[in-house]
């Protein structure tokens, strides 16, 4: 099972390699993340017995999926290349083909692979819903709630100019610098839980581990907390806003 899916992944990251090396432009990679999810799980859901449990599943990480493909799609269409790999591919030069496929797609395929574990590992299902499906349905809920209201009310303080250059500070953004990213890390331990709760495999939760720490530590706000360090009132932003868990603003 794990070698099967490792093969669709690279095979799904390959295509968007080829395109996105044809356009010149490799953030075409961020619109396959959520899409080579609920690809792959389509594959094993239609290869196994269906159940409540795996239906209930398959529902949720398709909306989740289908709505961060929209989500990216929509801000970056008509947009030049995101200015993460505009920088990669300046630096790369020559090389910028063979580099793009080993450091961007190959290893976002590998990431993939990893936080895709819940999938991997509920199929064939060995159990029925129980409560601990519930519990991971309703984390599933809480996390899809921080994201997409995260991701509108960002989206909607942008489109203010009145709000060029200026920090978001108020809904969701008061009480957490991230709110999509910890609705993200959510969604993935709701997931996780179901998962487990239908096979009793504890590698259930190695996906929504790596995606959390990731998040935190590599991709996700360390580059945002840089990119955002010299705007002005950030510093104080930072000193009183929970930089992922939601908590109370500071004094």
């Amino acid at each position: 099972m794990l070698g099967l899916s490792f093969v669709i992944i690279v095979i799904y990251f390959f295509l968007f390699f080829v395109v996105g090396t044809l356009i010149k432009n490799n953030s075409i990679v961020d619109m396959g993340w959520g899409l080579g999810f609920v690809i792959l799980n389509l594959i094993f859901y239609f290869m196994f017995e269906h159940t409540l449990g795996t239906l209930l599943f398959t529902v949720l990480l398709t909306i989740w999926g289908v709505r961060l493909f929209l989500h990216i799609y929509k801000r970056n269409y008509g947009k030049p290349e995101d200015f993460r790999y505009a920088a990669w591919r300046k630096e790369w030069g020559e090389w910028v083909v063979l580099r793009s496929f080993f450091q961007v797609y190959l290893l976002q395929a590998v990431f993939m692979w990893v936080v895709a574990m819940p999938i991997q590992t509920m199929y064939p299902p060995m159990y029925s819903v129980n409560w601990l499906t519930i519990a991971g349905l309703l984390l599933w809920c809480i996390g899809f709630f921080f994201e997409v209201v995260g991701d509108q009310q960002l989206s909607d303080f942008i489109k203010n100019t009145e709000n060029k250059g200026k920090i978001i500070e108020t809904g969701l953004w008061r009480y957490t610098r991230h709110p999509n990213y910890f609705g993200e890390a959510v969604i993935w331990w709701g997931l996780a839980l179901i998962s487990y709760s239908l096979s009793g495999n504890l590698l259930s939760f190695i996906g929504s581990g790596f995606i959390t720490f990731s998040l935190c530590f590599i991709s996700g706000v360390p580059l945002l907390e840089k990119r955002n360090a010299s705007k002005p009132g950030y510093a104080e932003y930072k000193r009183k806003t929970s930089v992922f868990i939601p908590w109370f603003v500071k004094k």
